[in-house]
């Protein structure tokens, strides 16, 4: 007698290609914790901080930015892996990871041109071409990248990688979203490159395919390469959801494990909900590009951006729309969040963060916020709200010009 074709539910494992099996359906995305200690080495902060979400139940575990470059930092405090130098607290934060069951993948990238360090040196990025923001298209216009910088990235995504698999890392995920480096590669409006790099879309796409190849070469097929992707920038001129479409596809054809779906950059954020138009609903932002996917492809996909409804988030899994949910702000105020999930509890309602109306400073509150939250639970403390526009900022202003000026 053949047995039913049950559909999944989110405590269904999944077994991606590469053989590794995820425990569950939940994952924690990538949030910037910025918990490092001044040379880049994860501290017992970020081990614990890991450990409690571990705890927390959540199948998969993607870190915040790990840079692969000491010269380019997203923000001071983030954790950098481009030698063997800090593979020990390394293996720490994974096994803190790791102890209940959880997988973890280090997500690793490079900001181009959104580097906040070193202040006074200029980014580099595929083109000569500034943000879209008041003074940061005057005072931070990148260097256009020469062919051997490429390359040179493109290998130390690859070195980055092994290392993190040394250090008991599941595998990576290849950020190639929110308006950093690969995803500046993709955008029309970042890369006007005239060369192989830029130009038309199979060019533009080049740099990430090629940083996928070396990364997969790198680390092996028994490990988990993801991709982080934007379904579009929603911005006009930028990439487009039909570009996106055709790079997943791109993406699956090279035999990636796992790919993320996110979307916006530093200009039009709308993977914190400040879309420019209606082009991504109130919950589940980026549902309707996944819904697309799913159509072409069976590769399996993570969707992440304003996920928080229990029946509809169970839905999609079971439906089949999705194979994972990952969950990004709701695990800095629910470290448990995954545990609630599969007891069939709702989200809790997200609290509010302070704003003033314009997205990229409301975009850096945000983290602000957030960032908080991230050092009271490593403490071991319950994360608890701030109130008020002056007191987010006391939180986390003063700390981040200290960091600033005293990142090595």
């Amino acid at each position: 007698m053949t047995k039913p074709n049950l559909k999944p539910t989110l405590a269904s494992p999944l077994t991606l290609a590469c053989g590794i099996t995820i425990p569950n359906r939940i994952a924690k995305s990538a949030m910037s914790e910025q918990l490092a200690d001044r040379y880049g080495s994860p501290t017992t902060d970020l081990q614990q901080l890991y450990a409690a979400w571990a705890k927390g139940g959540a199948g998969l575990l993607i870190t915040g930015n790990v840079m692969i470059d000491h010269r380019a930092f997203v923000e001071p405090r983030n954790v950098v892996l481009e030698s063997a130098k800090f593979l020990q607290v390394n293996k720490l934060w994974a096994q803190a990871a790791q102890a209940h069951g959880a997988k973890i993948i280090m997500q690793i990238n490079h900001p181009g041109r959104v580097a906040v360090l070193p202040l006074l040196k200029k980014p580099i990025a595929p083109s000569a071409v500034g943000l879209d923001l008041p003074a940061m298209n005057i005072i931070r216009v990148p260097r256009a990248m020469t062919e051997a910088e490429i390359y040179e990235q493109i290998n130390r995504f690859a070195q980055t990688a092994q290392l993190a698999v040394e250090a008991g890392f599941d595998g990576v995920q290849v950020h190639a979203a929110h308006g950093y480096l690969l995803s500046q590669f993709l955008s029309p409006l970042a890369n006007v490159r005239t060369d192989g790099w830029g130009g038309s879309p199979e060019n533009r796409r080049r740099m990430l395919i090629e940083t996928v190849r070396a990364v997969r070469a790198a680390i092996g097929k028994d490990k988990i390469v993801s991709v982080k992707l934007n379904s579009a920038d929603f911005q006009k001129g930028g990439l487009s959801q039909e570009e996106s479409l055709q790079i997943a596809l791109a993406l699956e054809a090279e035999g990636i494990d796992l790919l993320e779906i996110s979307g916006g950059n530093y200009e039009s954020p709308a993977q914190l909900g400040y879309a420019p138009d209606r082009s991504t609903q109130r919950d589940a932002y980026f549902i309707n590009y996944a819904t697309a996917l799913r159509k072409q492809s069976k590769l399996p996909l993570m969707l992440t951006g304003g996920l928080r409804k229990a029946s509809f988030i169970n839905q999609i899994v079971a439906d089949g729309v999705v194979d994972l949910v990952g969950m990004a702000r709701p695990f800095a105020t629910q470290p448990d969040l995954a545990k609630q999930l599969l007891a069939g509890k709702s989200i809790i309602e997200p609290a509010h963060v302070p704003s003033i109306g314009y997205k990229p400073v409301d975009a850096y509150l945000q983290l602000a916020w957030h960032a908080a939250q991230f050092r009271r639970i490593s403490r071991g403390q319950q994360p608890k709200a701030i109130k008020g526009l002056l007191k987010t900022f006391v939180a986390f202003g003063p700390r981040m010009g200290c960091n600033i000026l005293t990142q090595k």
